[in-house]
């Protein structure tokens, strides 16, 4: 009977610790949708480089209705695979055949269920193979910011995949010219009929890396794990397993270190050291490199003023108003100055004031014997006049007299 209630116990303790899992840890039936472990869906998504995504599927008549579903399963296990997301991997899909349809652009749809739901509703159009077309409808309509793609500043690769099983009836090899002059990455896939010589001329460089074939739409989905291969090298650097002390960059499936503006590598290739930004060559500055923070700015000497481009220094009048001390006259001299005084003054020790000039000591011997015989015969001349003066003084007061004396008789 103990060991009844114990058994109970332990089923009841083990419901328990079972219901107290979260739903995905509990065991259970596998979902009847779930991917087979292995297949290309059922493997984590890559953590690609961001790119603006554009798929231009061929739905001509000789693509049959079955094959296009396949082609359509191929789309959606190619985005399973992408890192998909408004700031990750936008993705657009083109449907082609005489005439264009783009199905959703790259701003439509930021997550893989809305995308592959929208897709598992296009129709073939049925007629005609006009690649160059679909081509140029994508450089001007789908490759647009108003449509989606990012600014060019951002360095977001632009990728298109053409899935084809036909020989285009336009021209193919201007259009795609055009396109990769754009930027435009081109990756052509051809099907069964497709025309080798067409997908090598719509495909970037190098070919054996842009074109890709299958004998038929059955087994397209192969390509699956191909692309995933290409656009999903594995970012060392995102894993964090890398020895940078300061950047690193992926390459290749391996890295590369680098340092922030104003640090150089070291020789081990993995540290970085401060440089000197107003070493000679380093900076663009005219005349005095101040650093500053790992950055520099320019200044200019004494008697010079920095220039609107904060990099080249212009002379400056030392002479204007309130930028000397000179008490009268100021002469400038290459960005600088020196004082002068007026006519009759002599400028001081402290070369700015000025003081009235001691005109003897301006005077040569020559001109000192000159002034000497001046003097001598201007004191010769006054005294002969102050004793004609005299003279007439005393015939002046004899006429009178006389004329005094006339007067009385």
């Amino acid at each position: 009977m103990g060991r009844a209630i114990g058994t109970r116990g332990c089923c009841c303790l083990a419901l328990l610790l079972l219901l107290l899992l979260p739903p995905a840890a509990r065991p259970g039936p596998p979902h009847p949708r779930q991917p087979l472990r292995g297949s290309p869906s059922a493997d984590v998504a890559c953590k690609n480089h961001p790119l603006d995504l554009v798929f231009i599927i061929d739905s001509s008549r000789s693509v049959r209705p079955e094959e296009f579903e396949k082609v359509k399963i191929f789309l959606s296990e190619m985005i399973d695979t992408l890192d998909v997301g408004e700031r990750t991997t936008r993705v657009a899909v083109m449907n082609y055949a005489s005439t264009v349809k783009i199905e959703f652009p790259l701003r439509t749809y930021f997550d893989k269920a809305s995308m592959k739901e929208a897709i598992s509703h296009i129709e073939p159009l049925s007629a005609g193979t006009m690649t160059g077309l679909a081509i140029q409808t994508a450089m001007d309509e789908v490759f647009t910011e108003e449509m989606g793609t990012r600014p060019a500043t951002f360095n977001i690769p632009k990728v298109v995949i053409v899935v084809t099983d036909g020989r285009p009836q336009d021209q193919v090899q201007d259009v795609a010219a055009s396109a990769q002059t754009a930027g435009i990455e081109i990756y052509a896939v051809g099907v069964d009929r497709a025309d080798m010589q067409s997908l090598r001329v719509m495909a970037s460089e190098p070919l054996d890396e842009h074109i890709f074939y299958v004998e038929t739409y059955g087994v397209i989905e192969k390509l699956t794990s191909k692309f995933r291969d290409t656009f999903c090298a594995v970012n060392v650097c995102a894993l964090g397993s890398h020895d940078c002390q300061q950047v690193c960059v992926s390459s290749s499936g391996s890295y590369l270190c680098d340092c922030y503006e104003g640090y150089t590598l070291n020789p081990d290739k993995r540290t970085c050291s401060a440089v000197d930004m107003c070493a000679p060559g380093r900076h663009e500055c005219d005349q005095v490199c101040v650093s500053n923070n790992r950055s520099y700015v320019c200044e200019c000497y004494e008697g010079y003023t920095l220039n609107p481009d904060k990099k080249t220094c212009s002379a400056r009048d030392t002479c204007a108003s309130g930028r000397h001390d000179c008490a009268q006259v100021c002469l400038s001299n290459d960005g600088s100055y020196s004082c002068g005084c007026f006519e009759g003054y002599i400028l001081n020790p402290d070369k700015k004031t000025c003081s009235g000039a001691i005109t003897s000591s301006l005077v040569t011997n020559e001109e000192s014997c000159k002034c000497e015989a001046i003097a001598a015969l201007q004191d010769s001349v006054t005294s002969h006049l102050e004793a004609l003066s005299t003279k007439l003084d005393e015939v002046s007061e004899k006429l009178q007299a006389y004329e005094g004396r006339q007067n009385v008789v």
